[in-house]
């Protein structure tokens, strides 16, 4: 196995000078124990176990104006654009942080370079940045309107907003001014408030439910084992900027959901692991990772740490262009791209973003989810990714609020990267959980099949939940462009809020027909016939692959075959909804066996007419004697046939070409079939059948 070295990098949040120096402390777990809990499930090789996160998230390079003061409901002002001033033109916005920013600013010169060799373009064409508010966003992808007041909600109003959902914000090193900061960003918002609760490291879990009415924030720190310590991780302006956003931004998707930031000692895949793990042990939710590094044949061993029950698993794709990254290459992961957003006058337009991630996974199997139905995703030779996509231009960013460690003055930053879509996709799922859990539904736990089968392979779901993204591209290969349908860069599209959350709380899913397999048994020289069983809601019309010639299905889910050959056959019946287009699938095997004691010796015919094609018959007492013999003709569309020597309790039965020849219970004997087989033209043929019946 090729060794991945420090590939695992954050999308979302950066820093390019690291302080270190102070650490203050902010809504910390209670202390009463080192560690406490141990998970083993989903370990990992030692050389990917010991490789190393790098922030690589990006931030437009300019330092905010402060923003005015808003309202939740607030999105009808114009956008704020503001001039990138010229000693920041040529920065690369991947792994800038506003402290870096400052220091260029008071150097005057370009002091801060990535410290990698990523492929993110620089932003030296860039004169201007756009930066949206919480409200803006919400109005743009058609979330649900926030209240005037958050007191007093109706249940449906709280469940809109994410009540008593929990989302894990999965991150390494420490932010000890997390609290402060979505303090200052709901304040500026006008979000409500979060109270910090603190977690004991010896507390039982799973926690309790979330509160119903109220955001609660919790910061606990994890081990590699999956348990809970005292100790913070070191400060990491880095990865500060990344927690910053994606609390806040899971926030204000679902501003009523507790969020659980769960910060891993180091970046290190093992203690990133190690965070999932404890999320896991802490009861049903929604986990966000806005980090991801290069895949290997070895991180298919943490596979069972995203499958537990109740839990959602989110992750970026990446902010370097075109690329697979784990852990959103996982086939039980959301994958999460990006777009660059354009919204004027109630207007939304977006391409895909030229740095957003996406692409095939070189050892993630074809997940089920991913047919040739879905429009665009043709036929898939492994997992490919994204899945799913939202804005994550820095140029089309949204306000984070940052406290730089040792300070307590607010400063703003206009932040991009799939991690900055990917924590409002998590709120997304969360508030349709919210939703579901109203009408007493399960929680959604992995949404794949519901996104593919049930919404992106409908046409009309799929046009009303998801806005197609089908410009722009993240690189030059042949599948970097978006396009109609499923791609790369942005997967199945952006979200229509409002349609989305119908769909997946249950109120407008439609399901698939459910064909039902079996085996069916017939013989040569008996007609077959038999009616697929099938569960649908509305009409359905009927198709068949694989089956052998002859063999057909009516419009009643009839499957017929006059003239069996012996054999084994898979025959693929799908049912195709009339109404919502879905189609379900099902095989029947169908055995053919030969006719028991029937030969193949063919018989005489003489005359102009009809052309008669049979064998000889024989067969015992002991056994059902069946037979079939094929009557033809070139010149006319009408047979009569006229038939002597028939022995009593022998039965005939014309079925297209063929006269099929049934004897329930045959008696010893020798017996001659005298057939004279007439065309419309009055030419004849005739023919001399043996039967031979053997007494047993």
């Amino acid at each position: 196995m090729t060794c991945i070295a420090a590939l695992l990098s954050a999308c979302g949040g950066s820093e390019q000078i690291s302080d270190t120096s102070r650490v203050v402390q902010g809504a910390a777990p209670l202390a009463t124990a080192a560690t406490v809990l141990q998970m083993d499930a989903g370990g990992l090789p030692e050389q990917d176990a010991q490789q190393f996160a790098q922030p690589a998230f990006h931030m437009a390079p300019v330092l905010l104006e402060t923003p005015a003061d808003t309202t939740p409901a607030d999105s009808s002002a114009a956008v704020h654009t503001q001039a990138v001033p010229s000693e920041f033109r040529g920065l690369n916005s991947r792994r800038l942080t506003v402290q870096g920013l400052r220091q260029v600013q008071a150097n005057r010169s370009l002091t801060v370079t990535a410290s990698d060799s990523g492929t993110a373009a620089p932003m030296a064409g860039t004169t201007s940045v756009a930066t949206y508010t919480p409200a803006q966003i919400r109005a743009a992808y058609g979330l649900p309107a926030l209240p005037a007041s958050f007191s007093n909600l109706t249940a449906t109003q709280a469940a809109q907003l994410g009540a008593g959902q929990t989302i894990y914000i999965v991150d390494a090193q420490h932010d000890p001014n997390v609290a402060a900061e979505l303090a200052a960003f709901n304040a500026k918002f006008g979000l409500p408030t979060c109270s910090t609760k603190a977690i004991a490291t010896n507390a039982v879990l799973p926690l309790a439910a979330a509160s119903a009415s109220a955001c609660e924030l919790s910061v606990v720190y994890s081990s590699a084992s999956g348990g809970m310590t005292a100790t913070a991780p070191a400060y990491d302006s880095g990865w500060a900027t990344e927690i910053a956003l994606d609390v806040q931004w899971a926030h204000a998707t679902a501003p009523l959901a507790r969020i659980v930031l769960i910060e891993a000692n180091s970046a290190s895949y093992n203690n990133l692991l190690g965070g999932i793990k404890l999320a896991n042990a802490m009861g049903p939710g929604v986990v966000s990772m806005s980090f991801g590094g290069a895949e290997s044949s070895g991180t298919s061993s943490a596979e069972s740490a995203f499958a537990v029950a109740n839990m959602t698993y989110l992750a970026a794709t990446g902010d370097s262009g075109a690329g697979v990254s784990w852990p959103s290459s996982s086939a039980k992961v959301l994958a999460v791209g990006g777009t660059t957003l354009t919204y004027a006058g109630g207007t939304r337009s977006e391409v895909a973003w030229s740095s957003t991630g996406g692409g095939v996974s070189q050892y993630v199997a074809t997940p089920s989810y991913q047919t040739n139905a879905v429009p665009g995703m043709g036929t898939a030779v492994r997992r490919t990714v994204a899945d799913v996509s939202f804005n994550a231009d820095p140029n089309s960013g949204q306000y984070v609020a940052i406290i730089a460690s040792g300070s307590t003055t607010t400063r703003w930053a206009s932040v991009g990267g799939t991690s900055l879509a990917t924590p409002q996709w998590a709120g997304l799922i969360a508030v349709a959980n919210a939703l579901r859990a109203q009408s007493s539904k399960a929680a959604l736990a992995a949404p794949h099949s519901t996104l593919y089968t049930q919404i992106a392979s409908v046409p009309g779901t799929y046009a009303s939940v998801f806005a197609d993204v089908t410009r722009g591209s993240n690189g030059t290969c042949a599948d970097c462009s978006a396009k109609t349908g499923y791609d790369a860069a942005t997967g199945l599209g952006t979200p229509n809020v409002s349609a989305l959350l119908s769909t997946l709380s249950g109120a407008n899913v439609q399901t698939a027909p459910v064909v039902t397999s079996a085996t069916i048994n017939a013989k040569v020289g008996t007609a077959l016939s038999f009616t697929v069983s099938v569960s649908a809601s509305n009409a359905v019309g009927y198709t068949l692959a694989g089956a052998p010639s002859g063999m057909s299905i009516s419009s009643a889910g009839v499957v017929s075959w006059a003239a069996p050959v012996a054999g084994t056959y898979r025959v693929t019946v799908t049912a195709k909804d009339s109404k919502t287009g879905l189609g379900g699938q099902g095989v029947y095997t169908v055995v053919v066996a030969a006719a028991t004691g029937t030969t193949t010796t063919p018989v005489s015919t003489s005359g102009s007419g009809p052309v008669i094609t049979a064998s000889a018959l024989s067969g015992t007492t002991s056994s059902a004697l069946s037979g079939a013999i094929r009557i033809t003709d070139a010149t006319s569309n009408t047979i009569s046939v006229s038939i002597s020597g028939a022995p009593l309790g022998m039965m005939f039965q014309a079925s297209g070409t063929q006269l099929l020849v049934s004897w329930a219970a045959p008696k010893a004997g020798a017996y001659t079939l005298k057939l004279v087989a007439t065309d419309g033209n009055g030419a004849t043929s005739t023919a001399n059948v043996p039967v031979t019946i053997a007494a047993r």
